[in-house]
């Protein structure tokens, strides 16, 4: 198996696990400078440092190069480039705009995909954005996901390697509460419709039923800790995981 981790620019370091690609996120209102640097602390400590880049949270091309710039100097090989939140901070409207400004030339490119859908946006704005965006990319990561169905259907059909989103173990109280954050449509109905049948809310639900289900058709998963990294580092060991 091959996991990826998310952490954010404050998270502790020395609680990570021995998992190699560690994404750091970049959230509206948050300081690329923090992210940058925590970038390179963890390249320091021989992880591969993946941070954020949300097109829509950066202000200019002279904020985006100085972004670019810190990060490769720091030891940054790999960025996830993304939209971002709705609101628009600055001269950037897409994830595009700040790919074609060369920028990031010899940088491995992944982009966000938006396997189980999106409350806000239309099932054909989300399969023409991911149209337009996937000759740039390198690699795809998907939302976090709590069914088989959408992850088994979608393997067959892209071209460029994909990287699942999983949860670490948490309470399904709090997968309700992130899910309806990011808005991950079909993730908040399954919640919803199996709360009375198969979830206990004060019991932490781990991913090992969705990773046995789809073992077969793909190996590589992307860890949404959502504050939850302890817990998330024990799994991993205790399940020979890292």
């Amino acid at each position: 198996m091959n996991f990826s981790l998310e952490i954010g620019p404050h998270t502790n370091i020395d609680d990570l696990p021995p998992v190699k690609d560690i994404y750091i996120t970049l959230l509206p209102g948050g300081d690329y400078v923090e992210t940058a640097k925590k970038a390179g602390d963890l390249a320091k400590k021989g992880f591969n440092p993946v941070p954020h880049f949300p097109a829509r949270s950066i202000t200019d091309e002279a904020q985006l190069n100085d972004y670019v710039s810190r990060c490769k100097d720091l030891g940054v090989k790999q960025a996830l480039v993304i939209g971002g939140g709705h609101g628009q901070v600055g001269v950037f409207e897409s994830l595009i705009q700040i790919l074609e400004t060369g920028y990031f030339e010899g940088v491995k490119i992944g982009i966000a995909g938006h396997t189980d859908g999106s409350l806000d946006i239309s099932a054909s704005t989300l399969e023409k954005a991911m149209k337009d965006k996937k000759p740039y990319a390198d690699y795809i990561v998907t939302q976090w996901l709590m069914e088989s169905d959408p992850i088994i259907k979608v393997v067959s059909k892209q071209t460029i390697p994909m990287q699942f989103g999983i949860t670490g173990p948490m309470k399904v109280s709090g997968l309700l509460k992130f899910a309806n954050t990011v808005g991950a449509k079909n993730s908040i109905n399954f919640i919803k419709s199996n709360l009375g049948k198969t979830f206990d809310l004060l019991r932490p639900k781990d991913p090992n039923d969705l990773i046995k289900k789809v073992k077969s058709v793909t190996s590589n998963f992307h860890i949404y800790t959502f504050g939850s990294l302890k817990e998330t580092n024990t799994w991993l060991m205790e399940k020979k995981y890292a």
